[in-house]
C-alpha cells in the first residue's frame, strides 16, 4: 500500500528525542556540504552557480516528508547535472534565459514522470539498467564531468569539441596557454578536500576550500589577474513561479527528461537501499519514485534543476548520525540561511576552486573495483560494462544511456531465451540426483534419460529447450524412457504448451515414454486444462524423480522390480 501521504508522520509523531542529536549534527554537516556541492555541480548544468543552492532547497524539504530513507540526502548530483547540460544544450546556449527555463522545466517533467511512475507502483524499472551497465556509464560519464570542468582549471576555453578525447588534444596542444595562477587555485583546492577527507569524512573540506581560496583571491587580487570568480551571487530565497512551463518544449525534452528520470532513480534507490540496510529498516522503491518525483516538481517552482539522491552527502549524513528526514529539513534551512544572508561571500569564489570540487566528487564514480571484480566472476558482463562505457564516452551521453538500456534487455532476452539444463545421473546409494557434468560420481541410468529444466517456459526459451532435449536424446543411444524433472519450471505460457504437445508426438514416433517430475501447483493447473496431463497420461507424473525413474525402470523390464534401485 502506497504510504506517501502520511510518509513523515512515520517518524514525526513517535520522533524518538533520543535521535535528535544525531539528526542536528548530520543536517548541519550536510547542510554545510550541500553549499560548496550545489554551486559547482550548478556549474556542471551549465547554469549559474546560485542555481545549485536553489536545487538544495524546496527539493530536499520535500523529499524528507514523503520519502522514505531517513539518511538518503537529496539536492544536486554531478551526474544529473551533466545529463542536464547534455539534453538542454542541444536546445538553448548555456546562460541564456532560454536555457535557464528549459532547465526548470525539465525538472518539472522528471518529477511528473517519476510520479507517475511510483503511483503505478513501477519501482521494478531499476531492472532496466543492470549493475554493470549503470558502472560503465557511470564511469564514462565521469570522465565526461572532469574533462568538461578542464576549462575551469586551466583557465581559457577549451574548443576542442564535446568528445573528451578531442578536448584533451586540444589542451595538450595550447597547453601554452594555461593560466597557471588559476591552475593552482584548483590543484591547492583538491589537495585541501583530499586532505581534509582524510582527516575525516565529515569535515567539510569543500567549504574550507572555499573559505580559503575566496579570501585567497579576494585579497590578492587575483580576479584582476585573469582568475575567473563567479561575481554577483544573487540573495534571497526563490520566489514560486510557472513562468518555465511551456506545451510547446515537452515534447524535445521528453527523452532527456526520461534518462534522468532513471538514471536519477537508479542512483537514489541504491543509495537508500544501502543506508537501509546498515540502519535495519527497508525502502519502498515506489515510494521511493513518488518522493522523488514530487521534490523534483516542487523544485521546479522554486527554480531547482533536476535533484536526486547522492552517495557522498547521503554517506556524510549516516556517519554524522542521521536518523530521520528531520536531518535533511534541517540540511535546508542551512542552505535557505546561506541564500538570505551570505551569497555576498560567494561573489570572489573562483571557478577552478568548484571545478577542482566537481573532479574531486566524479573520481569517486570510477568504479574500477567493479572492472576487477567482474574480470574475474563473469567476462560477459564486463563486456555488457566495456561497450556501455565505449558508447558513453564516443557517442555522448544519452546514446549511453540508450545503449546501457538496449544492452541490459538484450542481456536479459539472451539469457532467458537461453536457460540452463542438465542431465541428472543418480549419487551412489542416494535417491539424489545430480548434473552428470558436475558430480563425477553421478551415474546414468541405461535407457532412461533423467533431463532437468532450470526456468520457466515461454515463447522465447522453449523452441531452444526443444532442440536441446531431442538433441540429448539422439545423442544418448537406446533411450526408452524421457523423464524430465520440471521442479524449476514456475511457468508455462501458451507457446510452451503447443510445442510441449508437438515434443510428445515426436516421442511417440521414437517409441519413447515421457515421465514428469516435480511439476508445482500452477504448471500442474495449465497441463491440466491444456490436455497434456491426459496426453502425457495421469500416471507418469510424480513429486520427485527417484519414483519415476523406478517406475521407468519396471516400464523397461517388469521383472526387475525394486533389485534395480
Amino acid at each position: 500500500m502506497m504510504r506517501f501521504p502520511i510518509a513523515f508522520a512515520e517518524w514525526l509523531r513517535p520522533y524518538d528525542k533520543a535521535n535528535l542529536a544525531g539528526d542536528l549534527n548530520a543536517g548541519i554537516t550536510v547542510g554545510v556540504m550541500l553549499i560548496p556541492q550545489g554551486l559547482a555541480y550548478a556549474l556542471i548544468a551549465g547554469l549559474p552557480p546560485i542555481y545549485g543552492l536553489y536545487a538544495a532547497l524546496i527539493p530536499l524539504m520535500v523529499y524528507a516528508l514523503f520519502g522514505s530513507s531517513g539518511q538518503l540526502a537529496v539536492g544536486p548530483v554531478a551526474m544529473v547535472s551533466l545529463l542536464v547540460a547534455a539534453g538542454v544544450s542541444e536546445m538553448a546556449e548555456p546562460g541564456s534565459d532560454s536555457y535557464l527555463q528549459l532547465a526548470i522545466m525539465l525538472a518539472f517533467l522528471v518529477g511528473v514522470i517519476q510520479l507517475v511512475l511510483g503511483l503505478l507502483r513501477f519501482g521494478f524499472v531499476t531492472n532496466f539498467l543492470s549493475h554493470p551497465v549503470l558502472s560503465g556509464f557511470t564511469s564514462a560519464a565521469a570522465l565526461i564531468i572532469g574533462m568538461a570542468q578542464l576549462k575551469h582549471l586551466v583557465g581559457f576555453s577549451i574548443s576542442g569539441g564535446k568528445n573528451i578525447f578531442e578536448i584533451g588534444i586540444y589542451a595538450v596542444q595550447n597547453a601554452g596557454q594555461i593560466h597557471l595562477t588559476t591552475l593552482s587555485i584548483g590543484i591547492g583546492g583538491i589537495l585541501v578536500i583530499l586532505a581534509a577527507r582524510k582527516m575525516s569524512p565529515k569535515f567539510p573540506g569543500g567549504l574550507l576550500a572555499v573559505i580559503l581560496a575566496t579570501g585567497l583571491v579576494f585579497l590578492a587580487g587575483f580576479d584582476r589577474e585573469g582568475v575567473a570568480i563567479v561575481g554577483h551571487v544573487p540573495a534571497g530565497l526563490p520566489s514560486p513561479s510557472l513562468a518555465f512551463f511551456s506545451l510547446d518544449q515537452i515534447r524535445a525534452l521528453l527523452p532527456i527528461a526520461f534518462a534522468i528520470a532513471l538514471v536519477g532513480f537508479m542512483e537514489s534507490i541504491a543509495v537508500a537501499k544501502a543506508f537501509a540496510s546498515k540502519n535495519g529498516y527497508t525502502v519502498d522503491p515506489s515510494q521511493e519514485l513518488v518522493a522523488l518525483g514530487l521534490a523534483n516538481v516542487a523544485g521546479s517552482f522554486f527554480r531547482s534543476f533536476p535533484t536526486t539522491g547522492g552517495f557522498s552527502r547521503s554517506a556524510v549524513n549516516h556517519q554524522a548520525g542521521s536518523k530521520t528526514g528531520l536531518s535533511s529539513i534541517i540540511s535546508a534551512v542551512v542552505v535557505g540561511l546561506t541564500l538570505l544572508f551570505f551569497t555576498p561571500l560567494f561573489t570572489y569564489l573562483p571557478n577552478a576552486l568548484l571545478a577542482s570540487i566537481v573532479i574531486v566528487a566524479v573520481v569517486g564514480l570510477l568504479d574500477v573495483a567493479e572492472v576487477r571484480y567482474l574480470w574475474r566472476v563473469n567476462r560477459t558482463d564486463l563486456a555488457l560494462l566495456a561497450l556501455t562505457f565505449g558508447a558513453t564516452l564516443l557517442l555522448g551521453i544519452e546514446e549511453g544511456i540508450l545503449t546501457g538500456v538496449l544492452l541490459s534487455v538484450l542481456s536479459f532476452v539472451n539469457q532467458a531465451s537461453r536457460p540452463h539444463m542438465a542431465v541428472l545421473g543418480r549419487l551412489p546409494n542416494q535417491e539424489v540426483f545430480r548434473n552428470v557434468e558436475r558430480f563425477s560420481e553421478a551415474e546414468l541410468i541405461p535407457g532412461i534419460v533423467v533431463f532437468r529444466i532450470d526456468a520457466s517456459l515461454f515463447f522465447g526459451n522453449i523452441d531452444g529447450v526443444r532442440d536441446t532435449i531431442e538433441e540429448t536424446i539422439q545423442r544418448a543411444a537406446g533411450t526408452q524412457v524421457l523423464i524430465l524433472d520440471l521442479y524449476p519450471v514456475n511457468r508455462m505460457d501458451s507457446t510452451a504448451l503447443h510445442s510441449f504437445t508437438k515434443m510428445v508426438a515426436w516421442l511417440g514416433t521414437k517409441n519413447i515414454s515421457l515421465f514428469v517430475s516435480g511439476v508445482k501447483g500452477p504448471v500442474r493447473d495449465v497441463l491440466q486444462k491444456s490436455g497434456l496431463t491426459d496426453l502425457i497420461g495421469a500416471d507418469h507424473f510424480f513429486d520427485r524423480i527417484y519414483p519415476a525413474t523406478e517406475s521407468a525402470k519396471l516400464l523397461l523390464n517388469p521383472y526387475l522390480g525394486d533389485e534395480t534401485s
